[in-house]
């Protein structure tokens, strides 16, 4: 076997492979000796068949199978040897294509290996952590919101209905003259506003009054889940019994235990708590920017062109999705990325590339704790399908890296900011909120 290098040019690297044909010879004979005492074949009692007749019968097949492990065996011992690390998986062809039994095998081998990863000087990293106190106006606001969301309705006296008044009304709904199941109420509490009743029924009552009768003309939609209801013309004959408008809840020890809270300073202080957490993710997400920026200015070796490539494509079709979310079937090829999205793809691989070496050099590890941890509060976003969601994680490598690789950024993060000099500011909250809006800008 001989492996001979054709071309080194930056980080591409191409390789010549030669595997004889006595290497395959040998490689077959050995399967074939190997498969031998286990082999039955009718005239012939069971490991007594001829090598002759083995080769006739299975030769041709572990022919295949001789070239592929030959090859790869090449493939790996090349890069155990030179200590090359594929960014892509490398690209194989069969160089002889009219290749016969008796001739030996020619491949190519081609990839762009990745780059050396300079040492860094954690030291010399200068951080910023801002650092801010819930003020009793945040935590004030935030009641507020818990009030409001948390709203009553009173009777608005002698005014007409608006949106998001409430009306409490008697309906009963007829198609065709005849009145249909599920189509009527009494004493029934409908928001305007809310989107609770088919489209166009609830804008007709606004400005209706408590006492008033309203005949409202709607049709249902054509894709109705009753199928004979849908697409057809509806008469509601309403009666308006009341109209009321929301007024916010108290702010009082009955609003804390809606929300949990055995009095209101217990809720003020899962307000603060929840705050302060706020506050510190968001620090640390500006934090971390800084870092990354320090780390983009400061370190500077190749990159893979196939990786950026990838990336920027990558950029370019995510964003296009944004940008056009009710288009299906559009030809990927012709989302071409620009000058903008090839400056952030090679940010990204550089950073990542930088933050993996890091990563392994200082045996940064996620452990399988903290994994299942990250699953199980990504499986709450999909109620009813908790245990479904886990599964699918547990069972596909893929997903699994997806959620790994974050987590596994976040911690090579960590051990640097533990390494560089941090000093703290006290900020406002509104100030931490325009470094965070800056971070979206860019």
């Amino acid at each position: 076997m001989q492996i001979t290098e054709t071309l080194s040019e930056g980080l591409k690297r191409e390789y010549q492979i030669t595997v004889t044909a006595d290497d395959l010879e040998t490689r077959v004979n050995s399967k074939l000796e190997e498969a031998q005492p286990e082999v039955e074949m009718k005239g012939f009692r069971k490991g007594k068949v001829p090598m002759a007749l083995l080769k006739k019968q299975f030769g041709q097949r572990l022919m295949g199978e001789a070239m592929q492990e030959s090859v790869d065996a090449a493939m790996q011992g090349h890069l155990d040897e030179s200590g090359d690390r594929p960014a892509m998986q490398p690209d194989v062809k069969m160089v002889n294509e009219d290749w016969k039994e008796g001739d030996d095998v020619v491949i190519s081998m081609t990839y762009e290996k990745l780059p050396e990863i300079p040492d860094v000087d954690y030291k010399a990293i200068k951080l910023e952590k801002l650092t801010v106190a819930p003020a009793d106006a945040d935590i004030d606001e935030a009641l507020g919101n818990l009030a409001e969301n948390a709203q009553n309705f009173a009777t608005k006296k002698g005014g007409k209905a608006a949106d998001g008044d409430q009306v409490v009304m008697d309906f009963v709904g007829k198609v065709d003259g005849e009145a249909f199941d599920g189509g009527s109420a009494e004493d029934f509490p409908l928001v305007l506003g809310s989107g609770q009743f088919i489209p166009g029924f609830e804008e007709k009552l606004i400005g209706v009054k408590k006492g008033e009768e309203i005949d409202v003309e709607v049709t249902f939609p054509e894709d109705y889940q009753a199928e004979n209801l849908a697409g057809k013309p509806a008469i509601f004959s309403c009666t308006i019994k009341d109209v009321k408008k929301p007024v916010p809840a108290e702010i009082d020890d009955e609003l804390a235990k809606k929300f949990g809270a055995e009095d209101l300073d217990a809720l003020k202080g899962q307000i603060t708590d929840r705050l302060k957490s706020e506050y510190a993710g968001a620090a640390r997400a500006v934090m971390k920017r800084g870092l990354l920026d320090q780390l983009d200015d400061v370190v500077s070796f190749d990159l893979p062109p196939s990786l950026v490539q990838a990336e920027a494509d990558q950029i370019a079709h995510q964003l296009w999705h944004e940008e056009n979310p009710d288009v299906e079937g559009h030809d990927h090829d012709k989302i071409e990325p620009t000058e903008e999205h090839n400056k952030l793809a090679e940010r990204r691989v550089k950073l990542g590339l930088l933050l993996a070496e890091l990563g392994q050099k200082n045996d940064v590890q996620v452990t399988d704790a903290e994994m299942t941890q990250a699953i199980m509060t990504q499986a709450r976003q999909y109620p009813g399908q908790e245990r479904a969601f886990f599964e699918f994680i547990q069972q596909n490598q893929q997903a699994q890296q997806q959620v790994r690789a974050p987590l596994f950024e976040d911690k090579v993060v960590d051990f640097i900011t533990e390494m560089a000099e941090v000093t703290e500011k006290e900020v406002s909250k509104d100030e931490l909120k325009e470094a965070v809006d800056a971070l979206d800008e860019e």
